[in-house]
């Protein structure tokens, strides 16, 4: 990368001392004015979180992509970054909203994959959300304090969230000046426009998309009237020049499996709203033609389908309509074809879903608990599948509140935390565990090799 290479993308971290204070409010929100504003904007998210980038999708107008260190590795954060800002167009501020507190991160691992660890890799200063209830001027010392664990991380301003009334405004202002931390915004108590939420978080773009247009826009509509945007672009400026070449998923795969491009349908619509744009960047790279298929409508696999990807999301809400899609369900448990599945996939996979006949390809039942597994995996592959051979390591994370009995199958998909899980049979490969194949991009050749045999 030369100096002429080097990009002056700005660029901000939108995080908060803690889960709760307004994150996602002001990341959604700011995405939404910019774009009024008629800049190109680009959303970006810490961590590996799938609903938040929903809705930065639909604030942007283009999709909602993860930094994340523990799945892609540090190395390619700040490239997939600006891949994602350049994607398809160059845009002229990248937005990119944290996850949990500003320190928190890898469990044990001392903020590794944090919103901080973040920030330092791609440069850039953070826009600090604060919820302000029941605070006033230890509100600034809650500021100074996280300012200093990490002197690295630059906090270049805030935005007050939940003041209580003008009086509580200026005290919080004044103190904040007092430490040299500007504010940029103040959102009362009143004003704040929520999503609606359920178990794993906000409710996705896709179950609700007329009312998440409003929500959206309402979110703009606040911003707009609440922080100063010449200010928040202003702070963005002042992030670094990008000089690391852009992630380039044709380089990742090392170029097209074969001359045919075989038709490798990934699952989609309501049920199935948890994936990353790099998977299907990745696929296509790597030859195939990629074709959506939504197992609540499509009544077949799209023609000529070679490979199926059934990712993440939400299927125990659609139980009944996934199950009501016999045709499809019948489909897929004759498909002798390579299948990838994850999380959602695998509960659709089975025999039955809280009671709800499923496809039958795994023999496995699937159930709600009230116990929510979470947290990153370092997990191993323990046998031969279409996308993994035994030994390979790769990380992961899981976010469920449903169970298969029995848990894994004879020949198990994965070996973590000293127990195996999930299943390979044949060419299905599935289990709980989420991955991006950004950070093991040999998956998508391998699945396309497979589709092509």
């Amino acid at each position: 990368m030369t100096p002429a290479d080097a990009w002056a993308l700005p660029r901000l971290v939108v995080a908060a001392p803690a889960s709760g204070h307004g994150k996602t409010t002001v990341a959604t929100g700011l995405l939404a004015a910019l774009r009024r504003q008629g800049l190109t904007v680009s959303p970006h998210k810490v961590g590996p979180d799938y609903i938040d980038p929903g809705y930065h999708a639909l604030a942007a107008g283009r999709p909602g992509r993860n930094l994340d260190p523990w799945l892609v590795g540090e190395d390619r954060v700040a490239p997939l970054l600006r891949h994602g800002a350049s994607t398809p167009t160059p845009a002229d501020i990248a937005v990119i909203e944290g996850v949990m507190g500003l320190h928190d991160g890898a469990v044990g691992r001392r903020g590794y994959a944090s919103t901080a660890h973040v920030a330092r890799l791609i440069e850039a200063p953070v826009l600090l959300v604060l919820d302000t209830t029941a605070q006033g001027r230890s509100a600034a010392a809650l500021v100074l304090g996280l300012r200093a664990f990490d002197p690295e991380v630059r906090i270049g301003g805030v935005v007050l969230n939940r003041v209580g009334s003008p009086r509580h405004e200026a005290l919080l202002r004044d103190a904040l000046a007092e430490i040299g931390v500007p504010v940029l915004g103040a959102v009362t108590r009143t004003a704040e426009v929520t999503a609606p939420s359920r178990h794993l978080g906000l409710v996705p773009v896709a179950e609700r998309a007329p009312e998440s247009v409003a929500v959206v826009d309402a979110l703009a509509d606040l911003v707009t009237s609440t922080v100063d945007l010449d200010a928040v672009l202003d702070l963005a400026r002042t992030a670094a020049p990008l000089t690391v070449a852009a992630w380039d998923p044709t380089v990742a795969v090392g170029g097209p499996a074969g001359s045919t491009r075989p038709v490798v349908a990934v699952a989609g619509g309501p049920a199935f709203t948890f994936s990353y744009a790099e998977t299907t960047e990745l696929l296509t790279a790597a030859g195939a033609d990629v074709v959506t298929v939504d197992p609540l409508r499509d009544p077949a696999l799209p023609s000529g389908t070679r490979a199926v990807v059934l990712g993440g999301g939400f299927p125990e809400v659609h139980a009944e309509a996934l199950s009501a899609n016999a045709s499809l369900r019948a489909d897929l448990a004759a498909f002798d074809g390579p299948v990838v599945a994850e999380c959602a996939g695998l509960l659709y996979l089975g025999r039955s879903l809280e009671g709800a006949p499923m496809c039958g390809r795994l023999d496995h039942t699937a159930r709600m608990t009230g116990r929510l597994t979470l947290g990153y995996r370092d997990a191993v592959a323990v046998g031969d599948s279409p996308v993994h051979v035994v030994g390979e390591r790769v990380r992961g994370h899981e976010f469920h509140r449903t169970v298969t009995d029995p848990g894994h199958g004879e020949r198990p998909a994965w070996r973590f935390d000293d127990a195996d899980h999930g299943f390979v049979t044949g060419q299905v490969h599935a289990s709980y565990l989420h991955t991006h194949w950004a950070g093991h991009p040999y998956a998508a050749r391998r699945l396309v090799e497979a589709a092509i045999r």
